[in-house]
């Protein structure tokens, strides 16, 4: 069938709106009508070139649509469900079997390559071969082609243009916090850099029972929003030392767990430093190679850890209706991160917009 596509065609350029010829679905495969979809860092990270994927390459990876058809082996989607679209994962190595399926052993071959697991591709232009299936979706498209496994079925009186960012940046900042470090009532936290990823762990933490709420940023806007979402405290690390104003807030305590988003040297090893015995400090930002953290050994005696993860570690089957639920209920107000920036043949203004943090969450409407 023919699609409508944004194309990277080469790095450092503008999106292109190309027709794109899409394969019909093998037996574990579904074709969903891409409704919305928002725009992540990781996006970002591939057009400017310091997450290396091979180009031209449809990009796109916290999809929302309305599946068309589905392949033969596909038992649990129906044409016509509404569907959050996430990572693929095989379902059948030991990962995935318990509960991991993120670190399945397929998940580079099939999230990271620009192909299928088995190296092909399900799209193709008038110039030749166009790499997709990125992160299990390439929503970047009035259609995609995804892995039974990165469909998740969720209710359809929602609004798709609300659901779209579930499938990776919120969930990794929700599940962090959630589903990995489950803070128990009283504990602080606090979150470096208050993007979609960080603010998800605001509202979380929230969620989780936690009394002191620290957002760390250089921006007093997401600041004042993080206060919003159920920040207790709030800290502008560009008018000083970081390490002691955490302490400051914590009554020389320290904190008990610390989630960094920004992946930046100076930023990690103050939060680090910042620790309380026992403390723990989650990383899920992209750091540029050859980042290091400053870590003084002997404060590892103290119980402190260090720990990275993707998506937070999380079953979305599972999780994404979770946090659609305590949406409902007015628990995880997620939907106030998120800036509507037209349609498809807006997406380059759209990625600019979240490039210079002039928005939250992007989100472009396709149908």
């Amino acid at each position: 069938m023919q699609v409508n596509a944004a194309v990277l065609r080469e790095r450092n350029t503008p999106l292109v709106l190309e027709d794109i010829t899409l394969e019909d679905p093998r037996a574990d495969e579904v074709l969903v009508r891409i409704v919305a979809t928002g725009i992540c860092h990781s996006d970002v990270s591939v057009i400017n070139g310091d997450l290396p994927l091979p180009t031209p390459i449809i990009l796109g990876h916290e999809g929302s649509g309305i599946v068309e058809a589905v392949g033969s082996g596909v038992t649990r989607l129906v044409p016509g469900d509404h569907v959050v679209l996430s990572f693929a994962y095989c379902g059948e190595c030991l990962p995935c079997r318990t509960g991991h399926p993120v670190y399945c052993v397929s998940s580079a071959a099939m999230n990271l390559t620009g192909c299928r697991a088995d190296g092909s591709t399900a799209y193709t232009s008038a110039q030749g071969s166009v790499h997709g299936h990125f992160v299990g979706q390439s929503s970047f498209a009035s259609h995609a082609l995804v892995h039974q496994s990165a469909a998740v079925k969720v209710d359809r009186d929602i609004p798709l243009e609300t659901l779209a960012p579930l499938g990776c940046g919120i969930q990794t900042g929700a599940g962090t916090v959630l589903n990995l470090f489950r803070p128990g009532i009283g504990s602080t936290l606090a979150v470096t850099g208050t993007g979609p990823v960080g603010l998800s762990g605001v509202m979380a933490a929230h969620v989780a029972g936690c009394t002191t709420i620290i957002a760390v940023d250089i921006s007093d806007s997401r600041l004042e929003l993080a206060k919003e979402l159920g920040a207790t405290h709030t800290i502008n690390s560009s008018t000083g030392d970081l390490t002691e104003a955490l302490r400051e807030a914590t009554q020389g305590a320290g904190v008990n767990f610390i989630l960094d988003t920004t992946g930046r040297q100076e930023v990690m090893s103050a939060a680090y430093a910042a620790l309380s015995t026992q403390g723990r400090l989650g990383l899920v930002g992209v750091s540029p190679a050859g980042t290091r953290i400053d870590v003084d050994p002997w404060t590892i005696l103290g119980g402190r850890s260090i720990e990275g993860n993707m998506e937070g570690d999380v079953v979305p089957d599972m999780f994404i209706p979770y946090l659609i639920e305590l949406n409902r209920q007015g628990r995880f107000p997620y939907e106030k991160t998120i800036t509507q920036c037209g349609n498809l043949t807006d997406l380059n203004t759209a990625i600019d917009d979240s490039r210079s943090a002039r928005v939250v969450k992007a989100v472009v409407t396709l149908n």
